[in-house]
């Protein structure tokens, strides 16, 4: 049997983690917001027209934080559009998704909805084709109490205490030729600056979050990080990382290795702005704001969802709806992993999305809503990863990708809860055939009461969650786990992902 090593030690420690670490993103996008969350004519819906059994699913996946209404989609929003009376809502044309936007859910609806499932709303501002007088605008409605127009028209619809949103994004992938009113990095980083500094002329307190590059493969990236922080390092607080992975063919090995990307990733982007605090002399420090992140099989969309009939867009088709395997989950657990292992620089993350549209809960209209497999690494790591992330030692056998080189067979880490005392160790094992054997030192944490795992494998890496199954992949028992003299071990099955938790 293949064999590991780890070494815990909760004297080395990377950062507190942050509860944001386990956010949302929710896009008029697709199914996400109607018939996903909203469906008012549902067995199951409330007298808002939100869908309990949705509601319910959602709590039990601890999501902390929610970032809305885009993404693509908010660069041809018109918020004004969203709020006030349903009857006199226009119907607008969605460039990014190419359907109809009913805008019967706006700000208002949404952040009810947020009350509802325990989260909090991180708002994004329309700089493609809008600018700094309307997220002035934005801000006054959410925000101010009363006395002001946009203040006073939020309590005349209905809604007399602000929402207090305290996290904004100044725009989405502005980088992308994709997007609505993209733009240089200079461009970009004047308008963000400028925004940023208006909106804390009402609220000085404002959580900002500036846009990085869409993905580290643009060809402005690191670049673009640089000249829009130059502009903005002053105004904001954190800067945006967005990650979508997919197989290439059959090349599993380097999938199961995505988790590698993203550090690396999450590395550079550190990097850079820490160069730029160097330069301007600054005692400030940028965080990264990881807020789209998943697997996505973009390639389907590219191929063969995207609406091209300007005649015909319809409301809410069903987009980017991919199904998620085992693979896929095992593959979700590691990038976890990763924004874990850097929580001393990433304080909040999205994952990306949260209903419907490649996301771990799914829906039928009228029908059942049920979970996907990505759904529970996601619910046990927001449930058990407390208090401070671990550095930690491993020692694994090493196997060659395609597109990364060498890389560790197994990956992993542990936080520890500072009050409870508890640990627990998150793990992959990314071979494809044989079981790892994996012995922890965990000698510094004293003495080791209970240790019970979870493993989340299966005999198909293809095996899913349907609507006719949707009780066919759940985390199971590993019962392989004994405790001795200093040390715990595992046997972890192959291409699996693992939570072991120490009382």
């Amino acid at each position: 049997m293949i064999r590991a090593h780890l070494t815990i030690d909760p004297h080395f420690t990377i950062g507190q983690i942050n509860r944001r670490l386990f956010g949302s993103f929710v896009e008029h996008l697709g199914r996400c917001v109607y018939d996903g969350i909203y469906e008012p004519g549902h067995e199951r819906a409330d007298e808002d027209g939100f869908r309990t059994d949705v509601i319910e699913l959602v709590r039990e996946l601890g999501v902390s934080t929610i970032r809305y209404p885009g993404g693509n989609f908010v660069s041809g929003y018109r918020w004004e559009d969203g709020v006030g009376p349903r009857d006199a809502r226009p119907r607008r044309l969605d460039l990014a998704w190419h359907s109809t936007e009913t805008n019967q859910i706006g700000l208002d609806e949404f952040a009810g909805w947020l009350r509802k499932v325990d989260s909090e709303l991180m708002y994004a501002v329309n700089l493609g084709t809008r600018g700094i007088l309307e997220a002035l605008d934005v801000l006054e409605y959410a925000n101010l109490r009363s006395g002001t127009h946009w203040s006073d028209r939020r309590v005349a619809n209905g809604h007399p205490e602000p929402h207090d949103i305290r996290m904004w994004c100044l725009g989405n992938e502005m980088d992308g030729p994709w997007q609505l009113g993209h733009s240089t990095a200079e461009e970009y980083g004047q308008l963000a600056a400028k925004t940023a500094s208006a909106m804390r002329q009402i609220d000085p307190d404002l959580e900002l979050v500036v846009c990085g590059s869409s993905s580290a493969q643009m060809p402005t990236f690191g670049d673009w990080e640089r000249v829009v922080l130059n502009h903005t390092y002053e105004h904001v607080d954190y800067i945006s990382c967005h990650a979508y992975y997919e197989p290439r063919g059959d090349d599993y090995g380097s999938f199961l290795a995505s988790g590698v990307n993203m550090d690396r990733f999450i590395d550079a982007v550190v990097a850079t702005a820490d160069h730029v605090k160097a330069i301007r002399h600054s005692d400030k420090t940028i965080d990264i704001s990881f807020d789209e992140w998943n697997v996505w099989y973009q390639s389907r969309y590219n191929e063969v969802e995207k609406i091209t009939d300007v005649a015909d867009w319809p409301v809410a088709p069903r987009l980017l709806e991919d199904s998620y395997s085992v693979l896929d989950a095992v593959v979700f657990g590691s990038l976890l992993i990763s924004l874990i292992r850097h929580a001393d620089r990433v304080t909040a993350a999205s994952l990306a999305q949260l209903v419907n549209v490649i996301a771990p809960i799914m829906t039928e209209p009228g029908g059942p809503a049920w979970r996907q497999t990505t759904f529970y690494p996601f619910s046990l790591t927001s449930r058990l990863a407390r208090g401070v992330a671990l550095e930690l030692k491993l020692d694994s056998p090493m196997y060659r990708t395609e597109l990364y080189g060498e890389v560790p067979l197994v990956d992993a880490v542990a936080t520890r809860d500072e009050n409870g005392g508890g640990t627990t160790v998150f793990i992959v094992n990314r071979s494809l055939a044989d079981e790892v054997s994996l012995e922890i030192d965990v000698m510094a944490l004293g003495r080791i009461g209970d240790a019970a795992a979870q493993s989340l494998f299966d005999d198909d890496i293809h095996a899913a969650n349907t609507l006719h199954d949707p009780e066919r992949v759940a985390p199971r028992t590993n019962s392989s786990v004994q405790v001795g003299d200093g040390t715990v071990t595992i046997t972890l099955p192959p291409v699996s992902w693992t939570v072991l938790t120490f009382d």
